[in-house]
């Protein structure tokens, strides 16, 4: 069977080719009763638009690039669907590369999606982006960790740590561990200066006991199961009453080694998580954590590569609030 084209439909609906088009692009020109029996014959026929010649006569190719640093991590797995939506709520479509957070794997990914004539570029840059360089003239967005002379859009990781930690101090707790980040990650870094700042507001002996607590991991699973090891493997009057994990995985990792150690959560030891994936509500107990807004930075990203809102200022990235989602693994501190 031959492939059906536009001709075919036309010379049945007994329209010329530029009215199907019309009718295919929504064009408000067209009668609602043409578009209703030339829709009914696109249907009949099975015709199917080349998206390809589409693209090439409009410029458009309605396809938007992603490139993330790992698709294994939940986050950018939602953050990745949640862009797939937005796109699709304009029509358009993603294509989805992974860096494994390299520098030279990631520009070779941009390149890819480059010569694949995308429309745009949504970028979670990898952590030693500072050797990256985009290519001009198509519009890249930058979301999660945000580089210097870029549009960014990110959650307000630094105000969300607070958010928590302040939690934590208003439950009672004091020495108040922190499982940080990367020592090279932009998130991680200001994670951990909203630790600090919350630690600072509540006062210098706060502060204080704060800061030896401090463990440096990477964002999985078993990074905040040794991280957690680190922190409560002390004396009781010195280990902390409370740990804030910088990702949902570290903390699930900080509830397992918790629990390998004896210490109960949260009767024993409170807990809280950042980024509020959907694992977080399936852990017994229920983790309490600090939800990153995944959908309204990809929604937000796709708007500016599409001009549906403004691009953010190269020094005034658009940062969204997190908010507190209380589960099961906070309480008040024993006494010592």
């Amino acid at each position: 069977m031959s492939k059906v084209g536009i001709r075919d439909v036309a010379k049945l609906a007994g329209v010329s080719t530029g009215t199907v088009s019309r009718v295919l692009n929504d064009h408000p020109s067209v009668t609602k009763e043409l578009r209703a029996r030339v829709g009914e014959i696109i249907r009949e026929l099975g015709y199917m638009p080349d998206p390809s010649a589409r693209s090439m006569r409009s410029k458009v190719s309605r396809l938007i690039g992603i490139v993330i640093p790992d698709l294994t991590n939940p986050f950018f797995a939602e953050l990745v669907q949640s862009a797939e939506q937005a796109a699709a709520n304009h029509g358009y479509n993603i294509i989805v590369m992974t860096s494994f957070d390299h520098a030279a794997k990631e520009a070779d990914r941009i390149r890819q999606l480059t010569s694949r004539k995308v429309d745009g570029i949504i970028l979670v840059p990898s952590n030693d982006f500072h050797t990256l360089k985009l290519p001009k003239g198509l519009p890249i967005v930058v979301v999660d960790r945000l580089m210097p002379g870029y549009s960014g859009i990110a959650a307000d990781h630094r105000h969300g740590v607070r958010l928590g930690v302040e939690h934590l101090l208003k439950l009672g707790h004091r020495r108040i561990g922190f499982i940080s980040g990367p020592g090279h990650s932009v998130p991680a870094n200001d994670r951990l200066r909203g630790y600090l700042d919350a630690m600072e507001q509540a006062g210098a002996d706060a502060a204080m006991a704060g800061s030896p607590l401090i463990a440096e991991a990477a964002f999985d699973y078993e990074s905040g199961r040794w991280a957690g090891n680190y922190l409560l493997a002390r004396a009781r009057n010195e280990r902390p009453t409370a740990i804030f994990a910088s990702s949902d995985q570290q903390a699930i990792g900080c509830m397992r080694a918790a629990h390998d150690l004896g210490i109960p959560v949260p009767a024993a030891l409170s807990v809280v998580g950042f980024d509020g994936i959907p694992l977080a509500s399936m852990t017994t107990p229920r983790l309490t954590t600090v939800k990153q807004p995944i959908q309204d930075v990809a929604a937000a990203a796709v708007a500016v590569l599409l001009n549906k809102r403004a691009a953010p200022d190269l020094d005034n990235p658009i940062l969204f609030a997190c908010e507190v989602l209380t589960g099961e693994t906070t309480a008040p501190p024993q006494p010592d």
